[in-house]
């Protein structure tokens, strides 16, 4: 009898308290759920035993990726019902455990562990990043492996995934009909405005990627620009776009980490999409960095991405798919620790931007790109590898989308002491293309 998808609804509404508002379809071709909503395909009874063995998200995201579960129809309204009916519910999978209390759950939970036998723990998927312990995060070399398992996973594969622009960062959007090739540009452009680059200045790129923001700023602005990478294969692409461009004599590519350059003043910095991998307690180490690196008058760009403040920040967890598959060692702050802690460093904060609703429309043009390119995506990188793109894509976009975090562009001086001259104009945001 074909009852595997009927029962995993029962158990799933059993263990929540709550209605299942996706459809379910097992392994043995049953099914199950409100007609019409999106599908959860389980494939395999071994996505059971994922869970059962590391229950939450963690067991969730191994299933994913190993291909044990997946969805069918619109990825996007699937994630929205599964995430309002395990996480935003006030609990997420690991706290079900909790509940064991209760003799139906004690029942359902029975019923989970029959239903996945034979009880063996399944291989953790090869592309999870396993490492011995977290005591150490954010060492040179703890940053250097994190860096180069998220960027080192070939260029082809982000060329299909960002387009020609190669930029890995959040667009600048005059319309959502707008391409996205010119809503990258427009973004590079309203960095280079806020930091006033002109003929003959110095611009130090923190996390240059690809090399997109040194060629701009190189190309367009007459700068001379040195960018600093952990990544070798990002640094080899960006090279030889440099040389294609005829910019060698204005831009130098490093593997470098940033604490490690010492050859400033600078006239101004750029540090898009990088912060994020600083780590909070090394975040006003980078702030006093940069700082040191500027000439009195200098400014800093900081683009970032920034989760909401919590009511106890001492709960703050890093999410456990993003740190086992995506971006390992990253962490979220509010938008006001990131201003606080530039401010300690001697920096004037003289405008903040956000920039929302522009990471969503950015973020679905790249699952867009990918989706369209699926065999090649797959067979540039791999199949799990694929998956992980495609999930934690679309479920940024929506965490965008619903103002679970944010992205913002602080604009700050080190404005020099005694005359208090930041050489900013009086009227802001004259630098808008």
């Amino acid at each position: 009898m074909q009852d595997a998808a009927l029962r995993l609804k029962n158990l799933a509404e059993q263990l929540t308290g709550a209605e299942l508002p996706v459809r379910i379809r097992a392994w043995d071709g049953s099914e199950a759920g409100p007609p019409g909503a999106p599908t959860l395909v389980v494939r395999h009874r071994r996505a059971l035993r994922r869970l059962l063995w590391k229950p939450g998200e963690l067991g969730l995201a191994r299933a994913w990726v190993a291909g044990d579960i997946d969805v069918d129809g619109d990825l996007y309204a699937a994630l929205d019902l599964l995430a309002e009916y395990i996480w935003e519910r006030g609990e997420d999978a690991r706290s079900l455990t909790d509940n064991l209390r209760d003799p139906q759950v004690r029942a359902a939970a029975r019923a989970l562990f029959a239903l996945a036998a034979p009880f063996l723990p399944p291989p953790v998927p090869r592309e999870e990043m396993r490492r011995p312990g977290r005591l150490h995060r954010h060492t040179r070399g703890s940053d250097k492996k994190a860096i180069s398992h998220h960027y080192d996973v070939g260029n082809d594969f982000y060329e299909l995934v960002l387009g020609p622009s190669m930029v890995y960062s959040c667009a600048y959007w005059e319309s959502p009909e707008s391409t996205l090739a010119d809503a990258q540009r427009d973004k590079l452009e309203l960095i280079a405005r806020k930091l006033d680059l002109k003929p003959g200045m110095r611009l130090l790129d923190v996390g240059c990627g690809w090399g997109s923001m040194a060629v701009h700023a190189a190309r367009e602005h007459g700068v001379s620009v040195v960018g600093v990478t952990l990544s070798q294969e990002q640094a080899a692409y960006a090279r030889k776009r440099i040389a294609q461009e005829g910019l060698t004599d204005r831009i130098e590519i490093r593997v470098q980490d940033y604490r490690d350059v010492r050859d400033g003043p600078y006239d101004a910095i750029s540090s898009i999409g990088m912060a994020e991998h600083v780590g909070a307690e090394q975040y006003l180490e980078y702030a006093a960095d940069l700082h040191a690196l500027l000439k009195p008058g200098g400014r800093l760009l900081n683009h970032q991405i920034a989760r909401r403040p919590q009511t106890d920040e001492s709960a703050y967890a890093v999410d456990e798919f993003i740190d086992a598959y995506v971006f390992p060692d990253g962490e979220l702050a509010p938008l006001g620790r990131t201003v606080d802690l530039l401010e300690r460093a001697g920096f004037e904060v003289r405008d903040v931007e956000s920039i929302r609703e522009h990471y969503a429309l950015t973020l679905r043009h790249w699952v867009a790109n990918l989706e369209a390119n699926w065999p090649e995506g797959v067979r540039l990188t791999s199949p799990g590898r694929a998956r992980i793109w495609r999930l934690y894509m679309a479920a940024s976009a929506l965490a965008f989308e619903r103002n679970r975090i944010g992205v913002n562009q602080v604009l700050a001086v080190r404005t020099p002491e005694g005359d208090g001259k930041s050489g900013m104009p009086l009227r802001a945001r004259e630098w808008k293309p």
